[in-house]
């Protein structure tokens, strides 16, 4: 759904009523549909996880018990405890604020980045147009989670090093569905009739372009948020992030792949907590693909 605003006629205050009705609109619609709503509680938690570790476990990550070592999961430990005997729950919880950090940090850079870029491509045309999306190609062509290990093995290892290096290889989507937004936008009658009213190209960027084009591309960002929260966890768990004991997602599944045979809840416990986080994402974003068809 596109949002067209007339160069003469819109004033920037029914602009923000037309924004607060489409938020309701948009939240009751949420609370109409049992799965989404799932979807957003569970996101709700994972942030909340993120965001106040403390107020939903008493233990402490790094310490463990060692009389308590390969707890299975019980009433005492949700997801049962790792071999030092650190409650797998509590490491949960607090690598939700490490790996959805990283996360945050890698849609803002390739969503920042890429916009820019695809802004540009659209809106200046001709050889810069060709110029930059010959470069957008070749960085589609190489596997996301590839060139990732790529770019952090050149940054060194670390969480923010693996947020970086997932957020450029990202870019490239993101420039390319801006760009062929930006290309539709440019031709509509409004943009015209804003040059015609002698806007500079500026304001006709700022004011009528880049609103009208960010559906898709914001859109995009719901969906990549999932995308990037599995990078995350992929690069931390082939040990490209944090070293232990730090609680990551990845790390955490890594941790218990000696032992799943044995002690299968120590990865998979953690692993069906990324996993569930994930799908949520998944069903929040495709809430919003349908909303922009």
């Amino acid at each position: 759904m596109t949002v067209e605003f007339d160069a003469l006629t819109a004033p920037t205050g029914s602009r923000w009523a037309d924004i607060a009705r489409s938020a309701l609109d948009r939240l009751g619609g949420i609370v109409r549909k049992p799965g989404l709503l799932l979807a957003w509680i569970i996101l709700l938690v994972a942030v909340g996880w993120a965001l106040f570790p403390g107020a939903f476990t008493t233990y402490n990550p790094y310490v463990g018990e060692p009389d308590a070592s390969f707890a299975p999961p019980s009433a005492e430990h949700w997801f049962g405890t790792d071999r030092l005997g650190r409650d797998l729950f509590a490491r949960s919880v607090f690598g939700a604020g490490t790996t959805l950090a990283a996360t945050l940090f890698a849609v803002l850079i390739g969503f920042g980045a890429g916009t820019a870029v695809g802004l540009a491509a659209g809106f200046a045309g001709g050889v810069t147009d060709t110029a930059i999306m010959r470069v957008v190609d070749v960085f589609l062509a190489i596997p996301n989670l590839l060139l990732a290990m790529i770019i952090v093995s050149v940054l060194g290892y670390s969480t923010n090093n693996i947020a970086v290096a997932v957020g450029i290889s990202s870019i490239a989507a993101f420039a390319r569905v801006m760009r062929a937004e930006v290309l539709t936008v440019v031709s509509r009658d409004y943009v015209r009739a804003a040059y015609g009213l002698g806007v500079g190209r500026l304001g006709v960027v700022l004011r009528h372009i880049v609103p009208n084009s960010l559906s898709s591309v914001l859109a995009l960002a719901a969906l990549e948020i999932g995308t990037s929260i599995l990078a995350v966890a992929g690069l931390g768990f082939l040990g490209y992030g944090a070293p232990p004991p730090t609680p990551e997602w990845g790390l955490l599944v890594a941790e218990g792949r000696d032992f799943v045979a044995v002690y299968p809840w120590i990865s998979l416990l953690p692993g069906a907590a990324l996993a569930v986080v994930v799908l949520a994402t998944h069903r929040i974003s495709t809430s919003f693909r349908k909303d922009h068809d």
